[in-house]
């Protein structure tokens, strides 16, 4: 059976289902970021979503598709921090019962929130186990229904609705930037850049130290690494999904990498000249055009998306004393 990709369509149902729930995040710009890059750089806020981060979109959207007997199951599902914090939101806003699957050593700020939100979180070792067995495991004994961070129909397109937004708002782009963990942001956004700004380029940035999606995308197929050491916590998946691969493979120009040290020189940049937090894994799509991971030419038109703001305020404060 072939595998069947969403599409744009899927991105405008989303959209309908978010409008009125979901935030419509500012798009923000930065005289000084313009100057150092020599482009026209435009950032769209997922740090100012609701939980913190894009990821409301995908797991509202997910939750909000179930059918009556679903939701009566509950919502079970495997994140380092926003995923989690998105269905455990999504979840009480609709009135499911949800549980995260979380890594022990995950952020205590993303922890604490997705408990405050309500959901029940199961800790296990990312580095000794595998958290969809951990997942599949729990699922059996319980019947509850599984929505995964990013490999989802309905939580691509609902990712996909933050690119929509940034492109009504601002008119068509020469590039975008996005950053990749598991791939469901850019697929998505990569879907509504294809419909609103045909000749945009698409890329995806990933930490340098976990590139699983710079390998598969060059391979050609789907690339499996260890498990990487970065501050882009929301950024270590150890591969994409079949469903995100299959749409970056056809609609996204390349996949960059930057290192942890950009990644903390440009959250400092945000801190002191746009005074906004931004999350490391949140920062990788800045990273790429801001340290010449991607040279554009002066005077594009760039989309960034800063895809979370969530971060503990004493490793927060640590990242940018390193600076």
């Amino acid at each position: 059976m072939s595998l069947v990709l969403p599409t744009y369509d899927d991105v405008a149902r989303a959209a309908v289902t978010l409008k009125g729930v979901a935030h419509r995040t500012p798009v923000m710009t930065s005289d000084t970021a313009d100057r150092l890059t020599g482009a026209k750089l435009f950032f769209k806020c997922e740090n100012l979503q609701r939980m913190g981060a894009f990821k409301f979109r995908g797991g509202y959207n997910a939750i909000a598709n179930l059918s009556p007997e679903q939701r009566r199951a509950g919502v079970l599902t495997y994140s380092s921090g926003n995923h989690a914090q998105a269905i455990a939101l999504a979840g009480r806003l609709l009135g499911v019962a949800t549980t995260i699957i979380m890594p022990h050593d995950a952020p205590v700020a993303k922890k604490a929130a997705t408990e405050g939100y309500g959901a029940t979180v199961v800790s296990y070792d990312r580095y000794q186990e595998d958290r969809e067995d951990v997942a599949r495991a729990l699922q059996q004994k319980t019947g509850m229904v599984i929505i995964p961070p990013y490999d989802h129909l309905h939580v691509i397109a609902g990712q996909g609705t933050a690119a929509k937004e940034l492109l009504e708002d601002v008119g068509e782009l020469d590039y975008l930037l996005v950053c990749l963990g598991g791939g469901g942001l850019l697929a998505g956004s990569a879907l509504s850049a294809a419909v609103l700004s045909p000749k945009c380029k698409v890329y995806g940035v990933e930490p340098e130290a976990g590139n699983d999606g710079q390998q598969s995308f060059r391979k050609g197929e789907v690339v499996r690494i260890e498990p990487p050491r970065s501050i882009a916590d929301g950024a270590l998946t150890l591969y994409l999904g079949k469903l995100t691969f299959g749409v970056i493979q056809q609609k996204v120009t390349d996949i960059l990498t930057v290192t942890d040290t950009q990644l903390v020189d440009t959250m400092k940049f945000f801190g002191e000249r746009m005074k906004i937090i931004v999350e490391p894994t949140g920062c990788l799509a800045a990273a790429a055009v801001m340290h010449g991971a991607l040279a554009v030419p002066p005077g594009a038109r760039v989309g960034v998306i800063l895809s979370g703001g969530n971060v503990d305020l004493k490793s927060y404060a640590s990242f940018i004393t390193q600076a």
